[in-house]
């Protein structure tokens, strides 16, 4: 298996995707480019009215259904209002720090679909004009957006059709070095979104009809707490959400393995499924590590709180620095996709 698997693709797909600013909220562009690739496969998909993207791959057993997520919304924000210097103070899409996007390049997208660059800087930014620059507050009150465009008053900025409301996404700066490492924001959690587009590719390519009905779902709107709590077909058993493994002090993951979550905020995720993704890990020769993540929620833990029976799982790349600089390794993609493909192919774990 792991000759099939090309990381290659993988990374490829990643660039591709995280290319494409995706804020919670303002998705269809992203998910677009999801289905014309699924398109090219042959695939039918449908699209829930919360925007996400839906696939199902038949089974030899339709009594019995699985249920697969990734996400592609990223974190992001949104114009909160225009100031009278022509900046632009901004309103949090998602679980960030400000300290984490200071600095950076951005993206506004208006609501007639202009487009604007700019930068996300601190109001108190020159050190030889403020003194205390570097122990300002970083929040909403002091990140402001400089606008690459001649403006110096609300009116200014109002004139090129930028508003209260717009979006506002964050350069992923993706870089793939020659050492393997997978460098860029929005890997949480596009990285996934690329290994099901692959596994499900490689699928098709074989010819194969996986043992039970399996139905994939592009959401939309993880990073903002529902994006995939709704059309679980009432057939199906088993939900495995797969996203980013969660690194630092205290943690198992690394950026090398596939990280098995135990549990996260929500609580423990269903031990017997669990167990099956370990006993696939070992059967087959793939790296990986159980971890708890304690301050992370998944579409799973969504779904289970939204009242489905479900047995539910959690996997995922081991991604560094998560929702800042993140960065991961093409073994941690190649052994995630190895764990996909030989779950999907596995008997139910009960």
């Amino acid at each position: 298996m792991s000759q099939k698997v090309n990381t290659k693709e993988i990374t490829d797909l990643i660039r591709g995707l995280v290319s494409i600013p995706s804020p919670s909220g303002n998705t269809e562009q992203v998910i677009r480019h999801v289905d014309e690739y699924f398109n090219k496969l042959g695939l039918e998909t449908k699209r829930n009215h919360k925007g996400g993207l839906l696939v199902t791959l038949p089974g030899e057993n339709d009594d019995r259904h699985r249920f697969l997520t990734a996400h592609v919304d990223t974190l992001g924000a949104m114009v909160k209002e225009i100031k009278p210097n022509g900046r632009l103070k901004l309103t949090m899409i998602g679980g960030f720090r400000w300290n984490h996007v200071e600095g950076e390049y951005c993206q506004i997208e208006t609501a007639d679909n202009k487009l604007f660059t700019g930068t996300i800087l601190m109001h108190q930014t020159s050190v030889h004009v403020y003194k205390e620059a570097g122990n300002a507050k970083r929040d909403e009150n002091n990140i402001e957006v400089r606008i690459d465009e001649r403006v110096e008053s609300e009116q200014d900025v109002k004139e090129l059709g930028i508003s209260v409301g717009d979006f506002v996404s964050f350069d992923p700066r993706v870089e793939i070095t020659e050492s393997g490492f997978v460098k860029s924001r929005h890997l949480d959690d596009k990285a996934s979104v690329a290994l099901l587009m692959h596994v499900i590719k490689l699928l098709k390519e074989e010819g194969t009809k996986l043992p039970f009905t399996t139905h994939f779902l592009i959401s939309n709107n993880e990073e903002i707490g529902y994006g995939g709590n709704s059309n679980i077909p009432n057939e199906t058993e088993e939900y495995l959400a797969v996203d980013m493994g969660a690194i630092g002090d205290g943690q198992t993951t690394d950026e090398f393995t596939v990280s098995i979550c135990a549990k996260d905020s929500s609580g423990p995720y269903h031990l017997g499924l669990r167990k099956h993704l370990e006993n696939l890990s070992k059967e087959n020769h793939i790296e990986y590590r159980i971890d708890i993540y304690p301050y992370y929620g998944s579409d799973a833990s969504a779904a289970i709180r939204a009242g489905f029976d479900l047995k539910h799982g959690l996997i995922g790349p081991g991604i560094d620095a998560s929702h800042a600089f993140e960065r991961t390794h093409e073994t941690s993609l190649l052994h995630t996709a190895r764990l996909i493909y030989h779950y999907l192919k596995s008997d139910m774990n009960s």
